[in-house]
């Protein structure tokens, strides 16, 4: 069953977005240096009331938003309640799975591309989670807020600055979750390694090194539908770092961003671009529109941060050339370091310091280590799969927080801080690698926060 949505369903999404989303613009001024607002009250360690069950609207369910649906059937305490989609057999795909799995049948919204605020607008939704282009994400959260909703939305958050500042107010004024819902900060060998650096047993923290690395030149064959449908045309529009938070979410919790120490200031970089031209040009034949696009982004990025306490992160992106998949997952202390991709560590005292332990030799590890989330769940997020697990343990995660009334473990002020090295990214390659501060969405928050705890299940 195909439920992707086609490029045509991309252009009805974005065509009328466009005007008011714009891709961040090469020449305006720096974009930190916008006014910020006041704010309404913080968000920190926000906890809503307790939901009985979370009764779910979903946004999009395409690839990313149907593996969603299909996730959440698995969980106690749920019900999808509507689904919205301008794709109708997308919508009416999984509103027929919801009902194989015993379950009333969603409400489906499919007549139109802003359909989805009437599912914002029920009184039986009480959470939505938003899988759609990126150009929609923040737009989408920011109405879902508006109406009273709670706001689970996929990577990246939003794709400017300003969209992103709106994120926030949004949040804080409306006194509603705006969560990122960055599914690799649940991964078995994330979690764990933020369980040894909160047990301080790589020292203090210096160094993390972060990269969303995916070969993806095959969704150029997506013209009808498919994510390449509508994400080829950002390689065409935009450089820079387009999706930085794969990577760069774990390495922000390990050293406590937004809690204790924030993003300071970046500076990035990228290659030329010229493969996914000579792809076009090897796979399409004469005449096909794909062979005429002229893409601007450079095939790798590379970003340096810096932050407020003077720790360094490498952030790179490269969605096009022929290479292994990684993230990097590098965390360096003063005692140790962890690399992932593939596994592999040192620590002083416990392994040789000249040489990496790898493979079964980081079992015991696993097991004094293991985080508590997965000594619960994991055997639950095997058998669901989902990205290993992690997205099964994301969803968990938010259903329990939303149930039992306590803080979500990502705020909007991460889903904001995370994003934003995309649009920064961009204005500094355009600038020939200028350093750009980063915002402080926290309005000096960061400094008096307690670092993260996953709350006691």
């Amino acid at each position: 069953m195909e439920n992707s949505p086609s490029r045509r369903d991309f252009l009805k999404w974005t065509g009328v977005a466009f005007a008011s989303l714009a891709l961040p613009r090469v020449g305006a001024s720096a974009p930190q240096q916008g006014a910020q607002p006041k704010g309404s009250g913080t968000m920190a360690d926000f906890a809503a009331p307790k939901l009985d069950r979370v009764r779910f609207g979903m946004i999009g369910v395409g690839d990313r938003g149907g593996s969603h649906v299909a996730q959440l059937m698995l969980l106690d305490g749920v019900d999808i309640t509507a689904i919205a989609d301008p794709y109708k057999p997308a919508a009416e795909g999984w509103a027929r799975h919801v009902v194989q799995k015993g379950r009333k049948a969603p409400a489906l919204y499919t007549d139109s591309d802003l359909d989805y605020r009437k599912l914002c607008e029920r009184d039986d939704v009480d959470a939505v989670i938003i899988s759609t282009p990126w150009e929609w994400h923040a737009r989408q959260a920011v109405d879902a807020m508006k109406l009273g909703k709670h706001a689970f939305v996929e990577v990246p958050a939003g794709i400017t600055v300003d969209e992103l500042w709106e994120l926030v107010e949004t949040s804080e004024s409306t006194k509603r979750h705006c969560m990122m819902m960055e599914n690799v900060c649940y991964g078995r060998e994330e979690l764990m390694v933020l369980n040894m650096c909160q047990m301080g047993l790589f020292g203090e923290l210096l160094h993390g090194e972060a990269a969303y690395i995916h070969d993806l030149r095959f969704q150029m064959h997506q013209i009808d539908h498919g994510t390449g449908s509508w994400r080829t045309d950002h390689y065409v529009r935009r450089n820079g770092n387009l999706y930085p938070t794969h990577g760069l979410g774990p390495i922000c919790q390990y050293m406590d961003i937004n809690r204790g120490d924030r993003l300071d200031f970046m500076s990035s970089v990228s290659s030329n671009s010229r493969v996914r031209a000579i792809y076009a040009k090897e796979q399409f034949p004469e005449g096909h529109p794909r062979r005429s696009l002229r893409f601007r982004c450079g095939d790798i990025n590379t970003s340096i941060v810096q932050t407020v306490n003077g720790r360094t992160i490498l952030v790179q992106w490269d969605e096009q050339l022929p290479r292994p998949y990684t993230r990097h997952n590098f965390i360096q202390g003063t005692k140790g370091c962890w690399g992932g991709f593939p596994n592999r560590m040192v620590l002083e005292g416990a392994t040789p310091t000249e040489e990496w332990t790898e493979g079964e030799a980081l079992e015991p590890f696993f097991a004094k280590y293991e985080h508590p989330l997965w000594k619960q769940i994991g055997d639950e997020a095997r058998k669901a799969g989902g990205h290993g697990g992690m997205d099964f343990v994301m969803l968990w995660r938010i259903v329990y927080c939303l149930r039992n009334g306590l803080p979500l473990d990502q705020d909007v002020y991460d889903a904001a801080a995370w994003s934003v090295i995309g649009p920064l990214s961009e204005y500094s390659v355009a600038r020939r690698g200028r350093s750009v501060d980063i915002p402080d969405f926290t309005r000096g928050a960061w400094a008096k926060r307690p670092p993260l705890k996953l709350h006691t299940v």
